[in-house]
């Protein structure tokens, strides 16, 4: 949460210059943030599938046993991936004025920067996006197929919108952090000098969007299905 402030604050200043070591900070916190992030929704389906097709056995399936090990391996995978990003990106040599186009050192505004061979970092970031945009995405949408199937087979009405409403506010949370998430890294780069500077204001509008007020808009989001 303390990297908000920080966030606004270079919003705001785009020009202010930031250490080395403050810039390698900064992009293993929003990145280890992001890809944690990543695997908890998936998590979560899990246990929004357990919820609806397995009712009586949740309190056994989802016991603290369970889903401590489920948050702490997210994180730790969440920080291991950003630590060998952070490491890959921070080892390129950099020349030129060293202005970050973005407003925070979002690696894929630091890898821009670079002058010597990016490959290793592309294909070390393909992977990535693969084991955590890829694989819970297709988890989610497998989860929720069950689900779906399950609460179509429910006889009442009462009792198919109670089981829609458990699911809600996930599914929202879902739907607007994967969807900027989606654009912005799946999205094809545009060669054009003109495209290429729209393309950096859309970046830096959905890195806003995604980094600021998806983790603000999380609460109200969940509060509203209570």
């Amino acid at each position: 949460t303390s990297s908000v402030p920080l966030i606004l604050d270079s919003f705001l200043t785009p020009r202010k210059a930031i250490p080395f070591l403050a810039c390698a900070v900064q992009m293993f916190l929003s990145f280890a943030m992001g890809a944690t992030e990543c695997v908890l929704l998936g998590m979560m389906a899990f246990d929004r599938y357990v919820a609806i097709c397995n009712p009586l056995r949740y309190p056994v399936v989802m016991s603290k046993a369970a889903y401590l090990p489920m948050a702490a391996s997210s994180w730790a995978a969440g920080s291991a991936a950003s630590i060998v990003q952070t490491s890959l990106a921070m080892r390129l040599p950099f020349c030129g004025n060293n202005i970050i186009n973005h407003f925070t050192c979002e690696i894929l505004a630091v890898l821009k920067l670079a002058c010597a061979d990016i490959s290793t970092n592309v294909i070390s970031m393909g992977v990535t996006n693969v084991i955590f945009l890829g694989i819970p995405v297709l988890f989610i949408f497998v989860s929720y197929i069950f689900i779906l199937a399950t609460i179509l087979r429910i006889p009442s009405a009462e009792g198919r919108r109670k089981a829609f409403s458990t699911c809600s506010a996930h599914l929202t949370v879902v739907v607007v952090f994967y969807g900027t998430i989606l654009f912005m890294y799946g999205k094809p780069k545009s060669k054009d000098p003109l495209g290429a500077d729209k393309q950096d204001l859309s970046d830096k509008l959905i890195s806003l969007f995604y980094g600021v007020v998806t983790p603000m808009l999380n609460p109200i989001i969940y509060s509203l299905r209570n």
